[in-house]
């Protein structure tokens, strides 16, 4: 128990500053359980909290006085509960961090049932812990929701450019077993990551060919430029896959000229728009 206080509750300079892996989520995807999962596996889960005025908070110490927040805070931490199943918490965390179980699998393992496993109640005494904490942490700092909304961005842009990739069948998984559905967003994951890849490439590039040309560019500004960009990807169209000798070569092609046409670009024979 006091190694899992030690990690989690470290004592930097700063609220925020922890060595654990920070996750983000929007407010529909966090619990107790949840909290205490993400805290075993070393990892900071900061949802973005849409009732925090109404959230509860938790306490170790009945008898500490917390200031302003004693009114808030009247809810007691199951310690004990804690350290009678520390053990089994180590070898929960330790079978989802080898992939003996999957995370998925054991959350519903531990939602089966009508009566809530005692293993389960520990890992939510657990994630209070952790979810007082992170509460703190939300309400006190407002860089620390920017950074939470920040990172909710960016998943939704990755989502928005795998919407538009997965656009075959109506973007529905039609596969009737696990794994073919696996296989099937494996390989929207991996056209994705190849999206993303040949953005990078060629934003870099671009910013080359920028600065040589005598442009600015500003640290602020590229700070702002995302891989995931998708208003130039064409997924409907004719595809070629005769690469140019430079090309096939590991060489980049060369910038398109954006007052000029564009040699790779061919239309299409029904609208006439230009396909990859």
């Amino acid at each position: 128990m006091d190694s899992f206080l030690g990690h989690y509750c470290p004592k930097p300079q700063g609220v925020h500053q922890t060595d654990l892996i920070p996750v983000t989520s929007d407010s529909a995807a966090y619990s107790d359980v949840i909290f205490g999962l993400f805290a075993l596996l070393g990892y900071q889960f900061s949802p973005r909290l849409a009732d925090a005025g109404e959230a509860r908070f938790w306490r170790i110490d009945r008898g500490a006085d917390y200031g302003p927040l004693n009114d808030i805070s009247r809810n007691r931490i199951k310690v004990e509960l804690i350290e009678d199943n520390w053990e089994e918490l180590l070898r929960v965390a330790g079978s989802l961090k080898l992939g003996t179980v999957t995370a998925s699998e054991f959350v519903r393992t531990l939602q089966a049932g009508s009566r809530t496993s005692t293993i389960a109640t520990a890992i939510a005494e657990v994630g209070r812990i952790a979810k007082s904490l992170s509460l703190l942490s939300y309400v006190d700092d407002a860089a620390h929701r920017r950074r939470i909304l920040v990172q909710l961005n960016r998943h939704e842009k990755r989502h928005e450019l795998a919407r538009k990739v997965f656009h075959g069948q109506r973007g529905e998984v039609r596969k009737r077993y696990r794994e073919g559905q696996e296989d099937q967003l494996g390989a929207l994951g991996l056209v994705v990551n190849a999206v993303c890849l040949f953005n990078s490439l060629y934003l870099d590039e671009s910013v080359r060919h920028l600065l040589k040309q005598g442009e600015d560019a500003s640290e602020d500004d590229l700070a702002r430029v995302s891989p995931l960009a998708r208003e130039h990807v064409r997924v409907l169209g004719r595809y070629h896959f005769t690469l140019d000798e430079s090309v096939a070569e590991g060489e980049l092609r060369p910038l398109r000229d954006p007052d000029g046409s564009d040699e790779y670009e061919f239309p299409l024979p029904d609208s006439g728009e230009p396909s990859i």
